[in-house]
């Protein structure tokens, strides 16, 4: 089917269009078909992309499903998807349902809301389709409007401090990225991603402010995009933003902050500095590794020592971006396939654990651990839940979380033994936070009166997490569906990688000589 892709982008901003032009009124019926709306949109786009998918062809590396055509003063519109970004748009759509889903109880200007997701999620399928540089930042920065407003209006008693932090942060570091891009442009004379992945950038010595810098232009490039998606995903010591929005946003913000545009800084990674700056990419290298060694045990640490269960889980997933990051650069089969595994199940974890804590929220509008207590006594559907996601999280085996950190844990200590050591110590650290956190919200006597009426889950909410448990188990005992969608196109994007360091080297021994 021609222009599938943009029916899938352009579907959930139809629906924004016709919410906006076309419904009036704050009442019950209007609060009800906007959310209806909402659903169905986020629900036919789901049931688009699977045409995408069942036709994706895993064995060709190559960018499938392209459209390209003139789009304004000589840039162009073009779009496809490759083993790695199908994945992440399938993640998107797969979850947008459910985010909307979990929102069904919101009372505040629900057309508004419905809107900010419908174009939220519009720009993140955007972010991951994308094929050229102009189209990417566009989307990849525009996905801070929605996800600003979302936090802002709707968030909690410090929602303005945290949402001016998230867009600041985030929108400085891509203020580099677009300097970047537009001397990629003056180097290369196109903004097309898939010429730029072909396109050698310099590596040789270059002189910057009386300095000569090691790897070039390719260095420069290289630590510009890297101050952008850094912070996207966040890395230590540029993640204090995000325990911030975790706690102010709402229930449904939280999910697609932690499930999907967390993802977008892995996909830039993987996207655009490894395969286009394969020379900085390996020079750099041991950097990233001990800062996602320290993030993943540092961030362990400060979440045993959080009150607030979104914050517990916050730190949690700065925690895990640390194994993905080391999974990235490892740059062999095991670790960005891991990587990428880590990505995806960590969508469905994370997005599933702050469903856990709205569930309570929704009840007792409070976050605080000490608050509850006893749990399994009044709701043994939720903590059975909140039981399998924990575990999922601490990464046991027969879960989608284990394969994650097996596989960037295995990838990464090919490459340096001390660093996979050290991030080890992550995983006992994750067990501890995340079993201390069960034990104290679950276990024990039902002590505390305000508990004693609490209810169970209603049908609504289990509907919403049962796909999650599903895709939870599912790619915990079978990860080649994953493995076998991305893995051509990882072994394409790391032969390439290996053939310009190996050029370079050569390169460097001749001018030697």
């Amino acid at each position: 089917m021609e222009n599938l892709l943009s029916i899938i982008i352009f579907t959930p901003l139809i629906a924004a269009l016709i919410l906006a032009v076309f419904l009036r009124g704050e009442d019950a019926a209007a609060q009800r078909n906007a959310k209806w709306l909402a659903l169905i949109a986020t629900t036919a786009t789901f049931l688009i992309s699977l045409f995408v998918l069942f036709g994706f062809d895993p064995s060709n590396p190559e960018f499938q499903f392209v459209e390209d055509r003139e789009w304004l003063m000589g840039l162009r519109y073009k779009m496809g998807v490759d083993g790695i970004s199908v994945l992440f748009v399938m993640l998107t759509t797969f979850l947008m349902p459910l985010t909307i889903a979990a929102c069904w109880d919101v009372t505040h200007r629900v057309k508004e809301y419905m809107i900010a997701f419908l174009v939220l999620e519009t720009l993140m399928i955007g972010v991951f389709t994308a094929l050229d540089l102009v189209l990417f930042y566009l989307f990849f920065e525009g996905g801070l409007i929605p996800m600003f407003l979302i936090i802002g209006i709707w968030g909690g008693k410090e929602r303005i401090y945290a949402t001016f932090k998230f867009f600041l942060y985030t929108f400085l570091g891509s203020v580099l990225m677009l300097v970047a891009m537009v001397a990629m442009f003056v180097d290369a004379g196109t903004t097309d991603i898939p010429t730029l992945l072909r396109h050698e950038f310099s590596a040789g010595s270059l002189s910057f402010a009386g300095r000569e810098i090691v790897g070039g232009m390719q260095t420069l490039l290289w630590l510009a995009f890297f101050a952008s998606f850094a912070v996207k995903m966040p890395m230590w010591p540029v993640h204090t933003w995000l325990p911030d929005a975790h706690v102010q946003a709402p229930t449904a913000g939280s999910v697609v902050l932690a499930a999907i545009l967390l993802k977008m800084g892995g996909y830039g990674f993987l996207r655009f500095s490894l395969p286009m700056f394969p020379v900085a990419s390996d020079i750099w290298a041991p950097l990233v590794f001990w800062l996602s060694a320290i993030a993943v045990v540092y961030a362990s640490l400060v979440a045993l020592a959080q009150s607030d269960m979104k914050k517990l889980i916050a730190y949690s997933s700065v925690a895990h971006m640390g194994f993905v990051t080391m999974g990235i650069f490892a740059a062999n089969q095991q670790g960005v396939d891991g990587a990428i595994f880590q990505m995806i199940s960590h969508g469905f974890i994370s997005g599933a654990l702050f469903l856990c804590v709205g569930v309570l929220y929704d009840r007792m509008h409070t976050r605080e651990i000490d608050a509850y207590g006893g749990l399994v006594n009044r709701m043994p559907a939720y903590a059975f839940v909140f039981m399998l996601f924990t575990m999922a999280n601490v990464g046991l085996p027969g879960t989608s979380g284990f394969v994650g950190e097996f596989l960037t844990l295995a990838g990464v200590f090919q490459v340096n033994t001390w660093v996979a050591a050290v991030a080890c110590t992550g995983v006992i650290l994750s067990a501890g936070y995340a079993l201390w956190l069960y034990r104290r919200v679950v276990f024990g006597g039902l002590i505390k009166e305000s508990l004693k009426a609490i209810r169970d889950m209603n049908l609504r909410e289990r509907a919403i997490f049962a796909p999650l448990v599903a895709m939870t188990l599912l790619l915990g005992v079978y990860p080649a569906l994953v493995t076998d969608i991305v893995g051509p196109s990882v072994e394409a994007l790391l032969s390439n990688y290996q053939t310009a360091l190996n050029a370079a080297e050569a390169a460097t021994r001749l001018a030697q000589n």
